[in-house]
């Protein structure tokens, strides 16, 4: 017998079947200032692709069926295979096929390159941010093997080509590769200086010469790339860079022994690893000694990309909690007209829009980096957005959970997926301390660099007093001895970013942008709790239209 206790009223999906790139202002105008107009047409279109509910399902299958990982074949034979759901798979070759793994490096002479490419990164993220685990590495992986003539001979048509190629096969025989990076020990962490990992030549060694590894990672990220860079110790060099290849020139495997797959809070569709080197074979890339360099130069880029992924999170988290206040009613009234909720959507729509022009910012410094002024802004803004963009993602994230109320604390939901997702970018390549270490670093190796950065953010400051007094506070704080100023790292970290989010919107966004995030960003009693502050001063109606259209 069918009963029917109720009528169900008042409950909504969240948004999806929208094109993520036409709803979103920001992002538009951001290309149109790097010159990039000419990459619209391909940004729309897929943007309206992702926005399908089809390919929403394909990212919540993805997380929902996990990587397997496989030790040996039916026969005892070791194998070491990690297994992917089909979903997976179809998102990794739509993102290839977009050509934004190679497009920052294809056309040198194209205005608004790293720009196009980090549109297409901050859209993916926003529906699977899995799959950018291991274009992250391989894009990073292309400027670093570009200096190394044998290696990039073989395989940088591959690392350049779009077509999707998922075979476990000698990489000799695949139209496409995808790199992994290996530097995480137990017993060091961060602190790469500590691995104890040993690479012995074969022969004489030397550059592009052949050693035999020998050690552990403790996270081996994406386990079947095609091949990694692996931080290992010479015994005369010390610590070195490695291009270690999943399978070895005479076709067999290379004994890189996968011990486990990690069981991650979130990052659930890509597979993490720990493996051991049973003596497997190594190229060395440079000189003995100079790995960490060499890994330093590709967490640059690494960290940008952390950096414009978590301004996704943020942009997803606004863009869902402001359609679902559209159309749920509570006490009366839609939640988008109650008060309240509109201080914390007003305050989600200036942290997005604040992340994105910062991320947009960094991606133009990489595309001009040979100028000394770019240098300053890839060296030191790079690690204070993550720090700072990062962290927010975390806290957005929940906030936006919380706009749904019970039904954003359901695990099959994509609030909850990005709930789980957002803290990966604080922690990989480097956690918050980390990132105040290497602002704080950056500063002390080029103080006169730090101070010009300043005097160029005062110079977008449209002669805001409020800014003009905080970046003086910050060129104060710049005089204190290095150690103070280090124990200081998180606080003029946070305030840089700030001021420096602050200056951009009064540059490029409109006043009611610009004048709600100094207002409330420069109050003292801002950021105790997202959505506490004085809606009376800000436009809430055009922020909430800006960041997402009714």
């Amino acid at each position: 017998m069918a009963w029917q206790t109720h009528e169900i009223s008042n409950q909504f999906d969240e948004l999806t079947d929208y094109n993520l790139f036409a709803t979103d202002a920001p992002l538009r105008e951001a290309l149109a200032r790097a010159g990039a107009d000419w990459a619209a047409p391909q940004m729309t279109s897929f943007g309206d692709t992702l926005g399908k509910a089809e390919t929403w399902k394909l990212g919540a299958d993805a997380n929902k069926y996990k990587p397997e990982f496989e030790a040996f074949d039916a026969r005892g034979r070791r194998i070491d295979t990690v297994t992917f759901h089909p979903s997976w798979h179809q998102l990794m070759e739509g993102y290839r096929r977009e050509g934004f793994i190679s497009l920052p490096f294809r056309d040198m002479q194209q205005q608004g390159r790293w720009a196009a490419w980090a549109a297409g990164f901050y859209l993916q993220g926003q529906v699977e941010a899995g799959v950018l685990c291991p274009a992250t590495m391989t894009q990073a992986a292309i400027p670093v093997l570009q200096k190394e003539p044998a290696l990039w001979a073989k395989y940088g048509a591959k690392l350049m080509n779009n077509e999707y190629d998922a075979r476990d096969i000698p990489m000799d025989q695949k139209k496409s590769v995808w790199i992994g990076m290996g530097m995480t020990e137990k017993q060091g962490g961060s602190d790469v200086r500590a691995n104890t990992t040993t690479a012995t030549p074969i022969g004489a060694g030397g550059r592009g010469g052949e050693y035999l590894i020998r050690g552990h990672k403790w996270f081996f990220s994406v386990p079947m790339s095609d091949a990694h860079l692996v931080v290992a110790r010479t015994q005369e060099g010390g610590h070195s860079c490695f291009f270690v290849p999943r399978w070895k020139p005479d076709g067999t495997k290379n004994p890189v022994q996968i011990q486990r797959l990690k069981e991650k809070v979130g990052n659930r569709s890509n597979s993490s690893s720990e493996v051991e080197f049973q003596d497997a074979l190594g190229f060395l890339m440079g000189e003995e000694g100079r790995g960490i360099p060499t890994i330093i130069e590709m967490a640059t880029y690494t960290r940008l990309n952390c950096v414009v992924g978590s301004a996704g999170f943020l942009r997803q988290a606004t863009a869902q909690a402001i359609g679902y206040a559209r159309k749920r009613k509570a006490f009366g009234k839609l939640l988008v007209e109650q008060p309240l909720m509109r201080g914390v959507l007003s305050d989600l729509a200036l942290e997005s829009e604040a992340g994105l022009v910062l991320a947009m910012r960094l991606a133009q410094a990489f595309e001009f980096g040979d100028d000394p002024a770019q240098r300053v802004w890839k060296r030191v803004m790079t690690p204070a957005a993550k720090f700072w963009i990062c962290k927010r993602a975390v806290e957005i994230s929940g906030e936006a959970m919380e706009v749904f109320g019970g039904n954003g604390y359901v695990d099959n939901g994509p609030m909850a997926r990005m709930f789980r997702e957002a803290p990966v970018n604080s922690i990989w390549e480097g956690s918050g301390n980390v990132m105040c270490l290497d602002v704080m670093r950056a500063i002390a190796r080029d103080p006169e660099g730090a101070h010009a950065l300043l005097h160029e953010l005062a110079g977008n400051a449209n002669g805001d007093a409020r800014l003009l007094d905080e970046l003086h506070a910050l060129g104060e704080m710049l005089q204190q001895p290095p150690e103070q100023l280090e124990a200081l790292g998180r606080q003029f970290t946070q305030r840089l970013v700030l001021v420096a989010q602050a200056t951009l919107l009064c540059k490029v966004s409109p006043a009611f942008v610009s004048d709600a995030f100094i207002a409330t960003r420069l109050d003292p009693q801002w950021g105790r709790v997202v959505g506490a502050i004085d809606t009376r001063q800000i436009d809430v109606a055009a922020l909430l239209e800006r960041a997402l259209p009714a």
